[in-house]
């Protein structure tokens, strides 16, 4: 069971910006690709940004450009930054890791973002 970690929240005025860190325990060559998705109040988990096990990368139309995914192989950590952040951007922070051959991905427990206007 591989354990995933996040950190790096908080609360920042908009226009502001934050780097969530998701440690995972384990490899995280072994995943075919992590991301971050976000759920606020009210609303249905959506995904934010992944990043595949061989680079490539995909965002949400509402944070490209603002928004970068990166991961360090070296330190099983998966980076989100967060650039010029609106209201909008408030939510609950989830780390994602998809396995191979496996419907059933790891989540890590969250970290709150609150950004204020």
């Amino acid at each position: 069971q591989v354990q995933l970690v996040e950190s790096g929240g908080g609360l920042v005025q908009a226009g502001g910006s934050l780097r969530l860190s998701c440690a995972a325990s384990g490899s995280i060559f072994s995943f075919k690709a992590m991301g971050w998705y976000r759920q606020a109040p009210g609303k249905q988990r959506e995904l934010v940004a992944t990043i595949t096990s061989g680079g490539s990368t995909n965002y949400a139309d509402s944070v490209k450009g603002r928004f970068t995914i990166s991961r360090d192989n070296a330190k099983n950590t998966v980076y989100l930054q967060m650039n010029s952040l609106i209201p909008e951007d408030t939510a609950v922070y989830y780390c994602n890791a998809a396995r191979w051959g496996s419907s059933s991905p790891y989540w890590g427990q969250g970290t709150q973002v609150t950004v204020s206007s």
